[in-house]
């Protein structure tokens, strides 16, 4: 909600501040608003933590605190296998032998 706020500016400062909010093909009421919020900033908003939490529906379930190891391998694999065009492999050994 806006509040409505007074202001006493002399009539030279008031004449070149319409003057430029003309050339900006703005109201002279946005000029103000815009010179207030770039010399104060904007505010900064508080994230709610639950906005982390619960962004997936789909798939299974996971544990990321047990397979995080095992998820991150996953997630670098795929990545790997779509920038070289490589299909992924599921429980082949590698031919050191090892996984």
């Amino acid at each position: 909600m806006n509040a409505r706020t007074q202001i006493t500016i002399d009539p030279e400062t008031q004449r070149r501040a319409r003057a430029k909010a003309a050339e900006l093909g703005i109201s002279f009421a946005e000029y103000v608003r815009r010179l207030v919020a770039s010399d104060i900033g904007q505010p900064k908003r508080k994230t709610d933590i639950s906005s982390l939490f619960d962004l997936v529906d789909e798939g299974p379930r996971t544990d990321i605190a047990r397979d995080k190891d095992k998820l991150v391998a996953e997630a670098v694999w795929k990545e790997y296998s779509r920038k070289t065009d490589r299909k992924p492999r599921r429980g082949q050994k590698s031919k050191s032998g090892r996984r």
